[in-house]
């Protein structure tokens, strides 16, 4: 019973590590982040490297509803609630992977300045 709980929690980690705004603006590129927020039709101009992973999931969230869907496609509400626990569990894992790597993202920021995000 306790090897089961092990690999649900390893798998959860995994998934959730997989989509975590801090991995996307950490580690890879600047175009990545820069043309997911494109995609998402965020109104974010440029996303600060220090806690970037926080900032982009609230910059992805805000983003607007494609045109060719109905606004209630997109809606957490249409979910039922459901997408809630993964969007609080992502800006959490966001949160306190973005404290831990704070001295290299300070750096960056320093070195590179903020992300841009190109219309």
């Amino acid at each position: 019973m306790k090897t089961t709980s092990k690999v649900m929690w390893g798998v959860a980690m995994t998934c959730c590590l997989a989509g975590c705004g801090t991995i996307t603006t950490v580690f890879r590129p600047d175009a990545v982040a820069s043309q997911n927020l494109k995609d998402s039709r965020s109104h974010c101009e440029n996303v600060p490297r220090i806690y970037s992973g926080v900032v982009y999931g609230f910059c992805a969230l805000n983003g607007e509803p494609a045109p060719d869907k109905s606004l209630e496609s997109n809606s957490l509400i249409s979910h039922g609630g459901g997408a809630l626990p993964i969007v609080a569990v992502e800006f959490v894992a966001s949160g306190v992977l973005d404290t831990l790597l704070l001295p290299y993202t300070i750096y960056l920021q320093h070195q590179d300045g903020s992300i841009e995000i190109f219309r």
